[in-house]
């Protein structure tokens, strides 16, 4: 585990990835494999970088397994996670300039201190077919 960074498996599967606001490995770094429907990363760039002008191309894309980004900007929250069976995993005490990836299972969020979470997820919201409460 590099310092800052925590993969949380089970059976062969990742869960979750959380990143910690102490990561401190210079460049781009991106920690999610391949297949998922996300990709978080950090861009840790010196004073005058500049990243070449670009646009992202039209790329048609499927997509079963919707993954959600959170990036805690400020309090604390603890993040529960749970398998694909709905047993608990672990759970996880997020603080300000953390971020944490929920890729598979589920997840329950409790606030310990006023917080405010930026969350990104695939869209649009499906209202009540997009979640099932365990």
């Amino acid at each position: 585990m590099n310092k800052g960074l925590l993969e949380i498996a089970c059976g062969g599967h990742i869960y979750a990835i959380v990143l910690r606001k102490e990561f401190d490995k210079p460049g781009p770094n991106f920690f999610t494999p391949g297949e998922f429907s996300q990709q978080l990363g950090l861009l840790a760039h010196p004073k005058g970088k500049v990243v070449k002008r670009h646009r992202h191309k039209l790329v048609k894309r499927e997509i079963f397994r919707t993954q959600e980004v959170l990036v805690l900007l400020s309090g604390r929250i603890r993040v529960e996670l749970f398998d694909d069976a709905g047993d608990k995993l672990r759970a996880v005490i997020m603080k300000p300039g953390d971020a944490i990836l929920l890729a598979r299972g589920g997840h329950r969020v409790a606030i310990l201190d006023d917080a405010k979470i930026i969350e990104v997820k695939q869209g649009p919201y499906a209202g009540f077919d997009d979640k099932e409460f365990f």
